[in-house]
């Protein structure tokens, strides 16, 4: 990846009348980059997507594309590639025309054009199926069909829109790990949308959560993970106990925080903790005996024990009133209404600002 993004977007904004999925919306997306848009429904993710494309106009702002002004050049000059959340093939063609059907208009001799199908269905898992009807294909061999005629005239950016969503989960996750080898192999920018967070977890460079047309925090997968910046982005994740909290700073470095039946220094993180609330994975927390041990340790009731086949859900009351849900994979050593310490490290307890 270069220093020059390949895709630069500068204070987008879009109204539908009171709905508004874009609101000064400013991003860059680098070259090579495998860039997810991830958030709930309705949060602007599709429409910023179909902005980029320009399948629709921004009310203000730019779309900078490598480093040419593109707000107003209509969709067939962008140089885009997109694959839709349904299979968006021709069924009236088999394999190879829906794969070729970009070429042809390319003007490329009949052998180059050949020779460039076989290429992409051997990238997608395909090679043989040039003459297969695709009314023939699963849903999983249908999508790939689509992703192998987004790239056939090599775009510089794919826009891929849920383009899973509709797969089982078996085969989605399989098309998680191709899609991921196949943009490393082509070294293709993808920018993908989902609303499912292990999809985008998986598959990203970097992530941007995003939240009533803004994006509430964008980094590594696993910074946004362990290190939710608000209260949305925690909660957004599985497996987050977002608690109420007294926080003061103590330095630049360290915040004083009090929940449960403790009062604690924590690293600050950068952050203000001006929502005075804290995150704490579930899997952080440590049950029973073994939570002596930890750095913090609370005293804690166990309200609901839930097994969940690869881990045990155990629902905790702290003094303070508060729940919050342990992650605990393997027996639990505990019954409901029993009480029991619970332990943490510090760096597990995170500051959250406001959303």
């Amino acid at each position: 990846m270069t220093d020059t993004p390949i895709l630069s977007l500068r204070h987008l904004c879009k109204t539908y009348g009171t709905t508004v999925p874009a609101r000064d919306f400013s991003i860059d997306i680098a070259r090579g980059e495998f860039f997810t848009m991830l958030g709930p429904s309705g949060s602007g993710k599709s429409t910023i997507l179909r902005l980029i494309a320009g399948l629709e106009q921004p009310d203000q702002g730019e779309i900078i594309i490598d480093g040419k002004d593109m707000t107003a050049t209509p969709p067939w000059e962008r140089r885009l590639g997109m694959v839709f959340q349904h299979y968006a093939v021709f069924p009236h063609m088999d394999v190879a025309r829906n794969v070729g059907y970009g070429l042809r208009r390319d003007g490329l001799s009949r052998t180059a054009m050949a020779a460039r199908i076989s290429e992409l269905l051997t990238l997608v898992g395909l090679a043989g199926f040039e003459a297969r009807r695709v009314h023939q294909l699963s849903g999983g061999e249908q999508q790939r069909v689509a992703i192998a005629r987004a790239l056939a005239q090599r775009p510089d950016i794919l826009l891929l829109d849920e383009p899973l969503s509709a797969l089982d989960e078996k085969i989605r996750r399989e098309m998680q790990s191709e899609l991921t080898g196949i943009q490393k192999q082509t070294g293709t920018t993808f920018i993908y949308v989902t609303h499912d967070q292990e999809e985008a977890l998986t598959m990203s460079d970097r992530i941007a959560v995003l939240n009533d047309g803004r994006y509430v925090q964008c980094g590594a997968p696993e910074a946004i993970f362990r290190a939710p910046a608000t209260p949305f982005v925690a909660e957004f994740f599985r497996g987050a106990n977002v608690l109420t909290a007294s926080i003061e700073a103590v330095s630049e470095t360290l915040a004083r925080v009090s929940f449960g039946d403790r009062d604690l220094q924590v690293p600050r993180q950068s952050r203000t903790g001006d929502a005075q609330r804290v995150a704490i994975r579930g899997e952080a927390i440590e049950l029973g005996a073994q939570a002596t041990e930890s750095e913090v340790t609370l005293q804690a009731q166990v309200v609901r024990i839930t097994y969940r086949g690869l881990y045990t859900a155990v629902e905790l009351r702290l003094p303070d009133r508060q729940t919050l849900t342990a992650i605990h994979r393997g027996a639990v050593p505990l019954e409901e209404g029993e009480k029991t310490p619970i332990g943490l490290k510090i760096s597990d307890i995170v500051l959250l600002d406001n959303d």
